[in-house]
C-alpha cells in the first residue's frame, strides 16, 4: 500500500509542473492592435468589458468582451443608432473623445465627451452588447474625459474629469485641472458643488501639461486618483495621487510618473512609445493589471496604426502602484499563471493574424462608416456581397460618402477585396482606399478614362482640393466585370495591386510614401483604415459597386517566432 501511495505522489509531483504550465496565459501587446485609443475597462464578475474612442467614426465606441484579458470579441457598439448622435460636418479627428465604462447594481454606464456638440454625456445599458440609451447631457461637467467612480462602501458615485485652469486663467499652455462632482447615478445628473482635485499636475512649479483621463481606484482604505500627463504623444505618462477621501486632498506619489517611455532612446529596436491614459483592473488571478494606450512607430515618431491598447502587470509597493514592466521598456508579451479562455467566433486582435470577412453574410460590428450610417446607400446581397451605391459625397468632404472600412492593425499589412464594378463615366469611381483623414488618403480606384476601363491610383491633394493621379492602368476583364484590388503596407511605404483573373497580381505602384498618412504628418488622434469606397464625385449616378469579401493580413516581424 505504501508503495502505491509513494508512486501516486511521485506521479503527482511529476505532473504538477505540466499542470501549472498548462495554466499559463501569454498576453501579447498590443492586446488590441490598430486604432483602439483611450481604453477603459470594467470587470463584472468574471467578465471584462473594454471600450475605446472612435472620434467621428460610426458606429461609435466599440464594446469588447473577454474572460482572460487576452481573447477579445466585439459584442456591440455604444453609439449604434443615428438617433443617438451623428458627426456630420465634423472632421474625422473630432467627435467622441475618451469614453469610460463602469458598472453598478446591474447597470452599465459609459461617460464620454462629444467634443464639438453635446459636450459631456452619459449613456446606460443593462446589457453591454446593447441597446444603449440615448445620451443624457451633463452640462455642469465642463471639460473632457469624464469617468464615473462608484464607491461601493458608501453607495455614492462621483464623476471625475479634465477641466480648465482655475478661474480659466492658465499659467502656461497646457495648464489644466482635474475636477469632480458627486453624481446621482439614478437620475444621471451632478449633485452639489464642483471640487478641484488637482491643479496642473504632480508639481505645478514644473509646469506639467494636459493632466487628463482621470480614474479613481480604492484599495486598503486609500483612494487613488491616477491620470495621464504630458500630452498623448512622445511625452505621454501616467501619474498617481492618493487620499483617504474621494474628495481629497490628494497627495502625489514621490516616484511619479509610474508609467512613461519618454526617457528611452529613440533608436531602440521595435519601440513602444507614448504610453499613458491607463486604467487599473483586477485580473482573473486576483492581481492588479493596467491597460493603457501606446503606439508602435516604424521610424522616429511615424506610425499609421494609431494609438493602440496595451496591458502590463501592476505591483503594489508601500501602498503605491508600480508598473511591473520587467525592465524599463514595455514588453510585447507577458506570461501569467491563469487559464486562457478563447472566444468563439472572435476576430483575432493581437499578434500576427489573417482573416476574411465574407460580406455576403453581412457587416462585422468592427466595420466603420464616416460620421453616420445611411442605410439607403448600401445593401447586403447573398450573391454579390456588400453593394455600395455611388453617392456624390467624397471622402475629402465632411459628409457621409459610400465608405465602409476596417482598421489597419499592423505596420506590415495587406487588405484585399474582389469588386464588381462597371464605370459608366469618368466621374464614377470605386475601389479600395487607405484613409487617415479627409486630407490624407490614397485611393485605388476602378474608373473610366477616354472610354477605357482603368485602374487609377490617387493621392489626396491638400493644395488643389482635388485628388492627384499617381498612376493609371488600362485593363480588360471577362463579362463578370470582377477584379481584385489590394493595398499593402510595409512600414514607411504602401504598394497597390490588382488582378483581373483572380490569380496573377499586377503592380500599380509601389514605394508610395506612407508617412503622408502618419499621425505625425496628418495630425489628429486617429489611425488609418482600409476602406471600400464608391463615389460619383459630386455628380448624380444610379450605378453601384459590389464587394464580395474583405481579406486582411497582418505580419509584423516583432510578432514572428
Amino acid at each position: 500500500m505504501k508503495k502505491i501511495v509513494l508512486l501516486l505522489l511521485t506521479i503527482l509531483l511529476f505532473l504538477s509542473p505540466i499542470a501549472s504550465k498548462s495554466q499559463t496565459t501569454t498576453l501579447v501587446n498590443p492586446i488590441l492592435t490598430g486604432f483602439y485609443p483611450d481604453p477603459s475597462i470594467v470587470k463584472v464578475d468574471t467578465d471584462y468589458y473594454l471600450i475605446n474612442s472612435t472620434f467621428s467614426y460610426f458606429p461609435g465606441i466599440p464594446v469588447m468582451h473577454s474572460k482572460d484579458l487576452k481573447n477579445w470579441k466585439q459584442i456591440g457598439n455604444v453609439i449604434h443608432r443615428p438617433s443617438q448622435m451623428d458627426f456630420m460636418g465634423e472632421r474625422m479627428t473630432r467627435g467622441l473623445f475618451a469614453p469610460a465604462i463602469s458598472h453598478h447594481k446591474g447597470i452599465f454606464y459609459v461617460s464620454c465627451t462629444d467634443i464639438d456638440n453635446m459636450g459631456n454625456f452619459v449613456v446606460t445599458a443593462t446589457d453591454p452588447a446593447g441597446p444603449w440609451s440615448d445620451p443624457v447631457r451633463l452640462p455642469e461637467v465642463s471639460g473632457i474625459d469624464p469617468s464615473i467612480y462608484f464607491d461601493k462602501d458608501t453607495d455614492k458615485a462621483y464623476i471625475i474629469y479634465n477641466s480648465d485652469a482655475p478661474d480659466r486663467k492658465p499659467l502656461y499652455s497646457g495648464h489644466r485641472t482635474i475636477r469632480m462632482y458627486e453624481f446621482d447615478y439614478e437620475n444621471l445628473k451632478t449633485v452639489g458643488e464642483e471640487i478641484q482635485l488637482v491643479n496642473g499636475g504632480v508639481d505645478i512649479s514644473e509646469k506639467p501639461v494636459w493632466i487628463e483621463g482621470p480614474h479613481i481606484w480604492k484599495r486598503n482604505g486609500w483612494y487613488y486618483l491616477y491620470a495621464a500627463e504630458g500630452g498623448t504623444s512622445v511625452n505621454h505618462s501616467e501619474v498617481v495621487f492618493r487620499s483617504k477621501s474621494p474628495q481629497g486632498p490628494y497627495v502625489p506619489y514621490k516616484n511619479n510618473p509610474i508609467l512613461t517611455q519618454r526617457h528611452l532612446p529613440e533608436d531602440r529596436d521595435n519601440p513602444i512609445t507614448s504610453t499613458g491614459h491607463a486604467q487599473l483592473v483586477e485580473g482573473p488571478d486576483g492581481k492588479t493589471y493596467s491597460i493603457f494606450l501606446a503606439v508602435r512607430p516604424y521610424e522616429g515618431d511615424y506610425y499609421n496604426t494609431g494609438r493602440e491598447t496595451f496591458i502590463a502587470p501592476i505591483e503594489w509597493k508601500n501602498d503605491w502602484p508600480h508598473f511591473d514592466l520587467g525592465g524599463e521598456e514595455v514588453k510585447y508579451a507577458y506570461d501569467f499563471d491563469y487559464k486562457e479562455v478563447p472566444q468563439k467566433d472572435a476576430l483575432p486582435q493581437s499578434g500576427n493574424f489573417e482573416y476574411t470577412l465574407d460580406l455576403k453574410k453581412g457587416l462585422d460590428p468592427s466595420l466603420l462608416f464616416l460620421r453616420t450610417v445611411d442605410s439607403s446607400a448600401f445593401s447586403i446581397s447573398k450573391k454579390e456581397g456588400l453593394v455600395l451605391k455611388l453617392k456624390p459625397e467624397t471622402i475629402a468632404e465632411y459628409g457621409n460618402p459610400s465608405f465602409v472600412g476596417k482598421r489597419q492593425q499592423h505596420l506590415n499589412s495587406r487588405a484585399e477585396t474582389q469588386i464588381h464594378f462597371d464605370a459608366k463615366a469618368q466621374y464614377e469611381k470605386a475601389g479600395l482606399v487607405a484613409f487617415q483623414n479627409e486630407n490624407h488618403f490614397y485611393f485605388l480606384a476602378i474608373s473610366q478614362k477616354e472610354g477605357q476601363q482603368v485602374i487609377q491610383l490617387y493621392k489626396s491633394n491638400l493644395d488643389e482640393g482635388e485628388m492627384e493621379e499617381l498612376a493609371n492602368v488600362a485593363f480588360e476583364v471577362d463579362d463578370s466585370k470582377k477584379i481584385k484590388l489590394a493595398i499593402e503596407s510595409k512600414g514607411a511605404t504602401y504598394s497597390f495591386h490588382y488582378s483581373v483573373n483572380g490569380k496573377d497580381w499586377q503592380l500599380v505602384k509601389d514605394n508610395v510614401d506612407a508617412k503622408f498618412l502618419s499621425t505625425k504628418v496628418a495630425g489628429g488622434f486617429i489611425g488609418c483604415l482600409y476602406g471600400m469606397y464608391a463615389t460619383s464625385s459630386g455628380e448624380k449616378s444610379e450605378n453601384s459597386a459590389s464587394f464580395e469579401y474583405l481579406k486582411y493580413t497582418g505580419n509584423d516581424p516583432v510578432f514572428r517566432d
